[in-house]
């Protein structure tokens, strides 16, 4: 029998804590860290170990996953004095899972050739939110060098329904982007066709039985309609990193002209103004209601 890898976990916000979780759930020895350690206390109560810091929580780890909220602060926590690379054991693997954009995953590409070139990158954030990641739904978008990560296979059946591997490192980070980007737009355009349906006099459940076993009945906007029917924007991904994703799709655009995703980005942008930022993106449906009332 195979032995089980040693896991790290950095970073416990809704996906980092799903995946901890589950780890726990299907026997692996799970060591976690997060800034306000307090997030992992139930965890903690599960099996998993603490670390202080993420280079005393990564040591004796094989996989070290870092899902953290945004490139500058992933790159802060692998690189620091105190921080996962510091730690890291030798040919240790680390898999980068949060969507931090194309710039700073090739920046963490060429600090970790530079400061740790033993070390095995994996760049592999994923497709799915909150409710998947807790039942270990979601899809594993990965590129990197798979023969010399074979440790993170059981890691990623564990976490995860599927795993895609996309070629060389950074890949999957743009693969990431564009899956975003279809999601993004799902997204904004089911807010203003039910804000359309409405005013034409149909309710949200008419509407939804229409669309309802035809091939535009996605179960991600069946979802998103209950939402706009309770009026209840629990998050399983908040506006505020939506809006993150949305403009590292334009940051890497380049000269790919992308007009409907600027003017979702400026819709956006004005509804986390407005205070709704920290609810489900579904939440731009009553944003957009709210502004046709005025």
């Amino acid at each position: 029998m195979i032995q089980q890898p040693t896991v790290a976990v950095i970073g416990l916000g809704a996906m980092g804590h799903a995946f901890a979780a589950n780890l726990l759930t299907k026997g692996f020895t799970t060591h976690v860290w997060n800034r306000t350690a307090s997030r992992g206390d139930d965890l903690v109560a599960a099996g998993a170990i603490a670390g202080s810091n993420p280079r005393e929580t990564v040591a004796g780890a094989d996989v070290v996953i870092a899902m953290l909220a945004d490139g500058a602060t992933t790159l802060a926590v692998i690189t620091a004095t105190d921080g996962i690379l510091a730690g890291l054991k030798p040919n240790g693997i680390l898999v980068q899972m949060g969507t931090i954009g194309v710039e700073a995953t090739d920046a963490l590409i060429a600090l970790v050739k530079k400061q740790r070139p033993d070390v095995v990158l994996i760049d592999a954030p994923v497709s799915g939110t909150k409710g998947p990641a807790e039942q270990a739904q979601i899809v594993v978008l990965a590129s990197g060098d798979r023969q010399a990560a074979a440790a993170v296979e059981p890691v990623f059946a564990a976490i995860s329904k599927a795993v895609k591997w996309l070629g060389e490192a950074g890949r999957a980070s743009k693969m990431k982007l564009v899956v975003n980007a279809w999601l993004i737009a799902m997204m904004q355009g089911i807010a203003e066709s039910t804000q359309l349906a409405q005013q034409l006099g149909f309710s949200i459940d008419e509407l939804w039985d229409v669309l309802d076993g035809g091939p535009l009945a996605a179960p991600y906007i069946k979802g998103k309609m209950a939402m706009f029917k309770s009026n209840d924007y629990q998050p399983q991904m908040q506006l505020n990193w939506a809006l993150k994703d949305i403009n590292l799709a334009l940051d890497a655009s380049g000269p790919c002209r992308l007009p409907v995703m600027t003017r979702i980005s400026e819709t956006w942008q004005q509804a986390v103004n407005a205070g709704y930022g920290d609810s489900d993106l579904a939440v731009v449906y009553r944003y957009l209601g709210n502004q046709n009332k005025q």
